[in-house]
């Protein structure tokens, strides 16, 4: 029997966008199994609590069973290792994600040679989406759906 392609896509996602929808339904093709983790962020301090984004995450894949949502603290090749997968799922917008992934990449690499880093471009229309922007427009109350997965209503998790 083959072993299961299980890959873990990383992030914080406060919000969960567009864009990080667009990069796990557009790698469902290569695996089995995707698992959505909210890892826990020393630099960064959460809008929405880790229960909301885990909500909000489930609601958008709520039809799609290949993918899990979970959260963990520490280094994700652990966690990946813990799941039982070989594969770390990453998107990138710009040049500048690339270096930043790329050198992550390389170090988790060094750590866990069995897990493979699989950086996946973003679609043209998804390129300026990111978190920060897309949380600083909700947290001045303008309206941010337009950046947020179709049936995801931001005041449900307010």
């Amino acid at each position: 029997m083959t072993e299961k392609k299980i890959a873990v896509f990383p992030g914080s996602f406060d919000p969960f966008t567009r864009g990080h929808e667009s990069v796990v339904r557009r790698a469902m093709s290569l695996f089995d199994e995707i698992i959505i983790s909210i890892g826990a962020n020393a630099i960064k301090d959460g809008y929405f609590t880790l229960e909301k984004r885990e909500k909000m995450i489930m609601e958008v894949f709520k039809d799609s069973p290949m993918i899990k949502v979970g959260h963990y603290n520490g280094l994700t090749v652990d966690f990946c290792r813990e799941m039982k997968a070989h594969y770390l799922l990453r998107g990138i917008r710009t040049a500048a994600d690339f270096e930043y992934e790329r050198a992550i990449a390389q170090m988790n690499k060094s750590m866990a040679p069995e897990i493979e880093s699989i950086l996946l471009l973003t679609t043209p229309e998804y390129t300026p989406i990111n978190s920060t922007i897309v949380r600083d427009i909700i947290r001045n109350g303008g309206d941010a759906g337009m950046f947020l997965p179709t049936g995801i209503r931001i005041e449900d998790y307010l």
